[in-house]
């Protein structure tokens, strides 16, 4: 999650990414969680700066990542990394970002498809979040 000064969704977008420096990584403000996990492959993986763990759902679809801050914050990008090369039916096809200030009042605010993506993707936010 980016914000400036406040939301990065990912703290490894920063270190690959030297435009991120007008940026703050905002990731460890909030809580995570996942709607399932595979044993191995949890939520902890999300933040590990290792492109090379992953999260890896045991649910049904959709799956489900949340993450939540204790107060109020303007996101303005949220980077995630993935490698259809390596992970192929297990890449995520589409994305959607809600927002809200409960789990009960969520709201789509964007949804971006990925076509075999290969490596960081930013999914800008436009001041919506």
């Amino acid at each position: 999650l980016y914000s400036l000064p406040l939301p990065c969704v990912s703290t490894h977008a920063c270190h690959v990414d030297e435009a991120c420096s007008s940026k703050r990584e905002i990731g460890g403000l909030a809580v995570w969680s996942v709607s399932s996990l595979k044993p191995g492959n949890g939520v902890e993986y999300l933040r590990d700066n290792l492109t090379k763990t992953f999260w890896q759902s045991d649910g049904v679809l959709p799956h489900a990542l949340t993450i939540e801050f204790q107060r109020k914050v303007r996101v303005l990008e949220v980077v995630v990394y993935v490698d259809y090369r390596n992970d192929e039916s297990y890449t995520p096809q589409k994305i959607s970002l809600r927002i809200g200030s409960s789990p009960s009042d969520l709201y789509e605010i964007t949804e971006v498809e990925l076509e075999e993506p290969q490596g960081w993707v930013g999914i800008p936010l436009n001041g919506s979040g």
